[in-house]
């Protein structure tokens, strides 16, 4: 019998708010364990389709590339379980789950309308580990990421029905890149893989997010869209370009960032770029690293994540010009935190050596010179701003006298079992060479390779300890391209209600001398009622007709925000509907 994972993980989570104590925190690691074992025992082939008004809809299209994401978000939410273990609100790990589970369902999604619908999910499920946070920063960073991903939906929506409409089916395999359906489906995947200038939403909200929604957040939405970018647009090569690019992007933001959590996120960026350019390369090697480099990067990112999670849990802090010296109080975190710095470096023996170094190989087969040598760039950058410059002003720099700890036991279990992974993975990568799509002829550990990587680790680290004074202890802001829908969005507000209030006074003056004052006189002249009760209906429905638009003119500016979400959900639904129905 067929148990789709996802279905533990959503329909399990229903449970979570009716258990209390140590029975729902074992509940909570119960759920994503069945989940993984429920991967680990499937076999390939086609399981819960359904018919629904002449369509088949496959929820469960099992091969090799769909169980290779299926097991890393699957561990990753066991990971995550055991990080976020303490946490207090029961929504909060059920919205964790709901996300899991539909990034699950998305990589077994064998047609259009399973995964459009999982991928709405994983979109309004994962805003949930921003509100918790509960600040007023969260709160915005929130709404800006709904606005985002519906955006990215009602794109990847719009391609699915014109898809349908050229071929008749609704299945999700290849798609051909050219014309306007296919352009949807694309725009709509590359905004949730962070693809700039479509990705300042990620460093936006990441790092506003919970102490553990952070650590789902960076494993399951980007991943998802390299999932689907390697299902249906494997070999488009615009997609190694702007992967190249966003290697190169990602480590240049991140190289000015003072945030722990923002400077991760703007590697996330850079990371997932590898990933896109492998997508793009389409090769059986370049596919293979893409999958290779998603499975090592949920791995050493959630474990990053958790690393700078704990230190603003324990610390209360976030900017390294406030941090120093913890490694000091922190030693079992500064260790964790460094498997990961170094995993992501591509230092030989961890995780990044083995599933990077795959996709700049391919890009070296297929002579692509400038990806190759960006994505090289990127790869010391990577090494200076996260191994060196995060860790040495985080943990090691001057003392600044902070109280702090290693944090409580099921923080560093979840920690622990992420540095065990990347750990392996790096001494042992045939552990995840026989997970990827295609035969693995691949040899990471030639002298070749090793020495090469380790001469630009060197040189990298020469260069980090020669300017160390100019690196660190600036407090800066980044802008970013959400600068635009910031700014852009606030003018446009203000535009809307200043006009809104002429608009006002203006249909309110001709309502009063066109209808309202000649209907009232019509009726006193014409019919046997009670003006009174003329009086009351027509100002009635003055008051309905008027009311947006008066409560538009009384609305403060603080509140605006929220009926611009009310505003731009109403059009999304509009534009569905327009594709559903054309």
């Amino acid at each position: 019998m067929w148990i789709h994972p996802a279905g533990i993980l959503l329909l399990g989570s229903a449970l979570i708010p009716v258990l209390k104590g140590r029975i729902r925190e074992g509940y909570v690691l119960l759920l994503p364990f069945l989940a993984f074992m429920s991967v680990l025992s499937m076999d390939e082939g086609t399981y819960g389709v359904v018919n629904l008004l002449g369509q088949e809809l496959i929820f469960g299209r099992v091969d090799k590339l769909s169980l290779a994401f299926a097991y890393v978000f699957t561990l990753m939410a066991f990971i995550g379980a055991w990080y976020g273990l303490k946490v207090k609100e029961a929504g909060h790990q059920v919205a964790g789950f709901i996300y899991a589970g539909s990034a699950t369902g998305v990589a077994f999604a064998g047609d259009y309308f399973t995964l459009f619908v999982f991928w709405e999910f994983m979109a309004f499920s994962s805003v949930f580990l921003i509100l918790y946070r509960r600040t007023k920063e969260s709160y915005d960073a929130a709404y800006r990421y709904v606005l985002v991903h519906a955006f990215s939906g009602v794109c990847v929506l719009g391609g699915i029905v014109l898809q349908y409409n050229y071929t008749g089916s609704f299945e999700f395999n290849h798609v051909e890149f050219g014309g306007l359906a296919s352009t949807l489906l694309l725009l709509g995947f590359i905004i949730n893989a962070a693809v700039p200038p479509f990705g300042a939403w990620l460093p936006d909200a990441y790092p506003r997010a919970t102490v553990a929604g952070a650590v789902f957040m960076s494993a399951f939405t980007t991943k998802s869209a390299v999932y689907v970018l390697a299902r249906g647009f494997a070999g488009t090569e615009l997609l190694v370009w702007l992967g190249a690019i966003m290697t190169v992007y990602g480590v240049m933001y991140a190289m000015l960032e003072n945030d722990i959590r923002r400077l991760l996120s703007y590697h996330i960026i850079s990371q997932v770029g590898y990933m896109v350019a492998g997508c793009g390369i389409g090769t059986e090697l370049g596919i293979n690293g893409a999958v290779a480099h998603a499975f090592a990067h949920i791995l050493y990112k959630g474990l990053l994540f958790m690393g700078a999670g704990t230190v603003l849990f324990i610390t209360g802090r976030s900017k390294l010009t406030e941090l120093g010296g913890l490694y000091r109080t922190m030693p079992w975190t500064f260790l964790f935190f460094m498997v990961g710095a170094f995993a992501i470096s591509s230092v030989p023996l961890l995780s990044g050596f083995v599933s990077k170094s795959i996709i700049l190989s391919a890009a070296g087969e297929e002579h692509m010179a400038i990806p190759w040598l960006l994505m090289t760039l990127a790869s010391s950058g990577t090494f200076l701003s996260i191994a060196l410059k995060l860790a040495y002003f985080t943990f090691l720099s001057e003392d600044r006298g902070i109280k702090a700890q290693d944090p409580p036991l099921n923080m560093l279990i979840g920690m622990g079992i992420a540095s065990f992974m990347c750990i392996l993975i790096g001494v042992y990568p045939k552990v995840l060479y026989d997970l990827l799509p295609y035969s693995v002829h691949y040899e990471p550990y030639t002298a070749e390779h090793v020495v090469w990587t380790c001469q630009i680790l060197l040189l990298t680290l020469a260069g980090f300890l020669l300017y160390l004074h100019k690196l660190g202890g600036k407090a800066t802001i980044s802008l970013d391209t959400d600068w635009f829908y910031r700014m852009g969005g606030g003018l446009f507000m203000r535009f809307a209600y200043n006009v809104i209030s002429v608009v006002d006074d203006a249909v309110s003056g001709a309502y009063n001398t066109l209808i309202l004052k000649p209907s009232k006189w019509l009726a006193s002249r014409c019919l046997d009622f009670d003006l009174g009760v003329i009086d009351a209906i027509v100002n009635g429905v003055a008051d309905f007709v008027l009311d947006l638009a008066s409560t538009m003119r009384r609305v403060q500016t603080g509140q605006l925000q929220h009926y611009a979400v009310a505003v731009l959900v109403g059009v999304l639904v509009f534009v569905n509907l327009v594709f559903l129905f054309s």
